[in-house]
């Protein structure tokens, strides 16, 4: 029991530092980068984009890897007492949002940091509204990994497992599976809208998290 409680511990602790990195480094990117080149002089944007952006992106992506795989391994012990509707939310947004690294931004950075060949110009975008989408999700994913086991109302009720019924999906939970499904395919395919400054996204982000609270505990 010892050892079970202390390989959980640990991987608690990996994960919060992992995601430190990760989300720190974003919230970078996005609050702090983007609006420095959108002044910076050429050369100045140059030199970063060859110089200070791979090295960013190599701790962004790699810290966005090992958040994954170590509460990929936490489930186990979370699943012990049951996935209530937080944690499930959390961790199908943490699990997009390191997707969106590794299948969207990360692929098309290179092209914009001139590490691969290709259109930098088309790049870019695609990359800009996967990191916002990023961005947008880090809010409520938030509150959802942090809901788990100290959350309130009808969300801390487990949904699979943990209890006789076994299988108990809410409707609020159902409709933000939904909302998260509708916007990453904007992700994909869409536009940053009300996102493509950083006052419009951080109110998004919040908004959402009020949003999907509210229709998980309520709904």
């Amino acid at each position: 029991m010892d050892a079970y409680i202390s390989i959980d511990l640990l991987l608690r602790w990996l994960h919060v530092l992992f995601g430190v990195t990760w989300i720190g480094l974003l919230y970078y990117f996005n609050f702090v980068q983007t609006e420095y080149f959108k002044e910076a002089e050429a050369n100045a944007k140059a030199d970063a984009v060859r110089k200070l952006a791979p090295r960013a992106l190599w701790w962004f992506r790699w810290g966005a890897m090992f958040t994954f795989l170590t509460g990929f391994a936490m489930l186990h012990f979370v699943a012990q007492r049951g996935l209530n509707a937080y944690i499930i939310i959390g961790a199908l947004m943490g699990t997009l949002m390191f997707l969106n690294v590794w299948l969207i931004i990360w692929p098309n950075q290179k092209i914009v940091c001139g590490i691969k060949a290709g259109d930098a110009s088309k790049a870019a975008p695609k990359a800009g509204l996967a990191s916002r989408t990023n961005t947008l999700f880090s809010a409520p994913m938030l509150i959802g990994m942090m809901g788990s086991f100290h959350g309130s109302g009808n969300a801390a009720s487990a949904v699979i497992g943990g209890g006789a019924e076994g299988l108990n999906i809410s409707n609020g939970l159902w409709a933000c599976i939904a909302i998260i499904i509708l916007l990453e395919l904007n992700a994909l395919f869409g536009k940053t809208g009300p996102m493509t400054t950083v006052v419009g996204v951080v109110h998004c982000s919040i908004a959402l998290a009020a949003g999907m609270l509210a229709l998980l505990q309520f709904v």
